[in-house]
């Protein structure tokens, strides 16, 4: 994110400097979704530090989620940037200005190639982190800008036709807007203590209720914490001539290698009401 962010301030500072004086508004829609990548890397690189706050007895899992709030700000800034450009685009088609076509073209072939290198370094990073992935969607969504803003240069250059900038700047706003989706539902669902995405509570639930020794399942919730780290906690009821020990182990390790759930709290309690009770719970990795 460190070389991610280099990058986008250089291609920021000739983007801003070239649409002003070029008078294209695909320029500057580029260089207002440039800012939000900068702001964006910066609210992750800050997430992320964060994140790696070690648990105290308030916060027993640390700031983790730090990284859900900086990914789910990321999606609300790109859909105020579209916002934005849909804005100053209507209120160019009525008087568009005049627009200098080769300087477009030209600084929306140096955005392509330093968006498409900043992608290239964040797709080496960890996808499943969602506060990364948002930083990997400004970049992409960067990338198809500088492809609209070298198309708008295109026209400008060869027809004349200077009303393509705010038809290309219209462009890039949905692009912008539709790569907001998911930054915005992930966080907030996270947030809502969802079920982890691709992840059936009642398939888990199903998966758990056919152990030969499993009576009865319930109270059973599945939600993650922050990217990568999904959690469950259940009521388990067992054959009162059962081991719960060997039960509770056999249970994890289904809900670790089918689910991919290392985090569990299992509330394990014999048939017939014998009002016995084992609570167990094991940290990740255990």
């Amino acid at each position: 994110m460190l070389a991610a962010l280099a990058i986008n301030l250089a291609m920021l500072a000739a983007t801003i400097v070239g649409g002003v004086l070029a008078h294209s508004l695909a320029l500057l829609a580029d260089g207002g979704h440039l800012i939000s990548d900068v702001a964006a890397i910066g609210i992750a690189l800050v997430a992320a530090r964060l994140a790696s706050v070690a648990p105290t007895a308030a916060r027993t899992y640390g700031l983790q989620r730090t990284e859900v709030f900086g990914a789910l700000f990321n999606g609300i800034g790109l859909v105020v940037v579209s916002a934005l450009i849909v804005f100053e685009a209507i209120a160019r088609f009525s008087d568009p200005p005049h627009v200098t076509g080769a300087a477009v073209l030209v600084l929306g072939l140096v955005g392509l190639a330093g968006n498409a290198a900043a992608t290239i370094v964040l797709l080496g990073g960890e996808r499943d982190d969602l506060n990364l992935e948002g930083v990997l969607r400004h970049s992409v969504g960067d990338a198809l800008s500088s492809i609209g803003v070298v198309v708008a240069g295109v026209i400008v250059l060869t027809t004349g036709w200077n009303a393509a900038d705010p038809v290309v700047s219209l462009l890039i706003a949905a692009l912008i807007a539709a790569s907001s989706w998911r930054l915005l539902k992930e966080p907030i669902d996270v947030l809502l203590e969802a079920a982890p995405a691709g992840m059936s509570a009642r398939e888990v639930g199903e998966a758990l209720a056919a152990d030969p020794d499993v009576v009865e399942v319930h109270d059973l919730h599945v939600w993650t914490v922050t990217s990568g780290f999904p959690a469950m906690s259940a009521h388990i009821v067992v054959a009162r001539e059962c081991d719960r020990d060997v039960v509770r182990r056999r249970l994890e390790q289904l809900l670790q290698e089918r689910f991919d759930i290392e985090h569990t709290t299992l509330q394990v309690v014999r048939a017939a009401g014998t009002g016995e009770l084992l609570q167990v719970e094991s940290p990740p990795g255990g």
